[in-house]
């Protein structure tokens, strides 16, 4: 949440170069593809110079880091799960949104890469330890919350990328997936939470 205090601080003219910057990306990479897309590209689609560009991200790996990150932080603040406690419903929400949320990453860069996959796997791993973090620090537990958090969120993201991976005509659909998904991770953060 840091980084948002810090978005919220920047100047205005910095805040509509990085949405220019950002927009173009996005524009452009359903198109091309990551390893296509050229930092030229973004910059004659944003209408900056390459300067500009470099004066905001190092690389187009930063840049698309740094989109991946604002997009799922996004899709959890619209769901409001930043500011939920832990239940069931509220865990099945969270499946569901990463479900979402690999599944519309993975068609907007085609053909997927296995760099693209890492950042986008790092980031959403890196949020819902976090957020999963928060749900259990709210109860008092004998259990280590980091390391509870941590494997929820890898198992989160193992059982989405198998599901978003499957090419089964009859794969069940987001919210399914959830249910079927759901006692296999509550388990562990029940057992996390005091009695």
């Amino acid at each position: 949440m840091l980084s948002t205090l810090q978005d919220e601080k920047q100047d205005p003219r910095v805040k509509r170069t990085r949405s220019l910057i950002l927009n173009a990306f996005m524009e452009i990479l359903p198109e091309k593809g990551f390893q296509s897309v050229s930092v030229q590209d973004i910059t004659e689609k944003a209408g900056i110079n390459r300067a500009t560009f470099y004066a905001h991200f190092p690389d187009k790996y930063a840049l698309l880091d740094h989109s991946i990150s604002q997009m799922f932080r996004q899709e959890i603040e619209k769901r409001m799960l930043d500011a939920c406690h832990y239940s069931d419903e509220n865990l099945k929400t969270l499946i569901v949104t990463v479900c979402e949320f690999v599944s519309n990453a993975n068609s907007h860069c085609k053909p997927s890469s296995l760099q693209f996959e890492s950042l986008v796997e790092a980031q959403v791993k890196n949020q819902l330890q976090g957020l999963l973090q928060v749900w259990l620090e709210q109860d008092d537990s004998d259990v280590d919350a980091k390391t509870a958090a941590t494997a929820a969120s890898w198992a989160i993201y193992g059982l989405v990328l198998q599901w978003s991976h499957d090419k089964n005509k009859k794969k069940p659909s987001a919210e399914k997936f959830a249910d079927q998904v759901l006692p296999l991770i509550a388990v562990n953060l029940r057992l996390a939470q005091p009695a």
